[in-house]
């Protein structure tokens, strides 16, 4: 029995890492479509999309009947809780990814507003937080999951450049603001994926140390009841 558990256990961890390079993929093919102005490329990323809601469907199914059949404790009880947590955060980075390609859609019917540098740096930033905040999890890595919260910091900071360069284009000229407004959401998409990279890393250390560290949790003195 302990055995088919573990099996069980093995075969959640696996879903999950297919949600997660799918997840990733959804953010490369997004700003990919939309650096080289590809319309078939970027109506990839709605197929990529339906494939992660499946396997998130299949993780929250299996996520709960391994609570109410097993009834787990500790580490493994943590590890379904964390799985299950995780694999919200991926759906919603693939969701995403959508909102990213649907800019990237409107964008294609204008001419492109500037050459695309700093958004592409932001996403593979992003895409290397989410793949971290995974390898950590897999590993149980409870430093590599407080580094990627870290760099969340770093990519707030390119999309707050993104953001005022591209408010510089909208005062100079009213054509502007359609496409750079567009690409503002954009950069506030890669924003929020990085969040979600940063909620999973959290989920890791909560895995890990059995500690939650959101909203700086561990650093509160509760020495004093609050009111």
């Amino acid at each position: 029995m302990e055995r088919h558990f573990d099996e069980q256990l093995r075969e959640l961890k696996e879903q999950l890492l297919r949600m997660a390079a799918l997840a990733e993929e959804s953010i490369a093919t997004a700003v990919s479509g939309l650096k080289d102005r590809n319309e078939e490329e970027t109506r990839a990323v709605f197929e990529i999309e339906e494939q992660v809601n499946q396997l998130d469907i299949e993780i929250d199914r299996r996520c709960f009947e391994l609570l109410a059949l097993k009834q787990p404790m500790a580490v493994d009880l943590r590890f379904i809780v964390s799985s299950d947590r995780i694999g919200s955060e991926l759906e919603r980075i693939a969701d995403q990814a959508v909102n990213i390609a649907q800019r990237a859609l409107d964008l294609l019917k204008h001419p492109p507003l500037k050459p695309l540098m700093d958004l592409p740096r932001m996403a593979g930033l992003a895409q290397g937080m989410v793949r971290d905040a995974l390898t950590a999890f897999v590993n149980r890595d409870e430093a590599l999951a407080r580094d990627v919260c870290r760099r969340d910091d770093e990519v707030d900071a390119l999309n707050d450049q993104i953001f005022r360069e591209l408010l510089t284009y909208m005062m100079q000229d009213a054509k502007n603001i359609e496409r750079a407004v567009d690409l503002i959401l954009v950069g506030r998409h890669l924003e929020r994926i990085a969040d979600n990279a940063t909620n999973i890393a959290e989920d890791v250390i909560y895995l890990v140390k059995g500690k939650t560290i959101k909203h700086h949790y561990e650093t509160r003195d509760f020495s004093e009841s609050e009111t």
